[in-house]
């Protein structure tokens, strides 16, 4: 059997979809950015089509091993995204997957789509040899929160830090 393109750039990953009730995971492709930032766009109130455009170029357009870019769909419709590569040695950490971007229409969210985004990546992180999933996100925000640590995600070893350059 062929390997697609997909596999072969990045072999952690499979291109195939994943099919549970109506709703296909599959890897995104360049035409799924528009719908990508309109969903964003929605959630945020922010309209970022370059920010989006980039982050899909960086994910899907290198060779690298680890990065993912997957969309879940239903009947047609985008309804969710999620976005991550693997990351290793920042601040002395060992390799970990990270989790960048991940977004659920809201009228998706009560039907385990975002659970079966993050399960699909962290299954091609596992698959490329590492044992850890890592996020980054606004303490704030307790949706988001809740949904990481409905997933068994827990406060990491690291500090995020910033200062304002004003």
């Amino acid at each position: 059997m062929d390997k697609t393109d997909d596999e072969m750039r990045n072999p952690s990953f499979k291109s195939g979809a994943a099919t549970v009730d109506d709703v296909v995971i599959r890897a995104a492709v360049a035409e799924d950015v528009s719908d990508i930032a309109d969903l964003d766009a929605r959630s945020t109130g922010q309209l970022k089509r370059d920010y989006w455009q980039g982050l899909f170029d960086h994910i899907s357009g290198h060779p690298a091993t680890g990065r993912a870019f997957f969309v879940a769909e239903s009947r047609g419709r985008l309804i969710g995204f999620i976005c991550g590569e693997i990351r290793a040695f920042e601040f002395g950490s060992e390799p970990s997957g990270w989790v960048f971007a991940l977004e659920v229409e809201s009228s998706a969210r009560v039907h385990s789509v975002g659970t079966r985004l993050f399960d699909f990546l962290a299954d091609g992180f596992r698959r490329a040899g590492v044992n850890k999933v890592r996020t980054m996100l606004d303490r704030r925000n307790e949706l988001v929160l809740a949904f990481f640590r409905g997933q068994g995600m827990m406060t990491g070893p690291f500090i995020q830090l910033e200062k304002d350059l004003e």
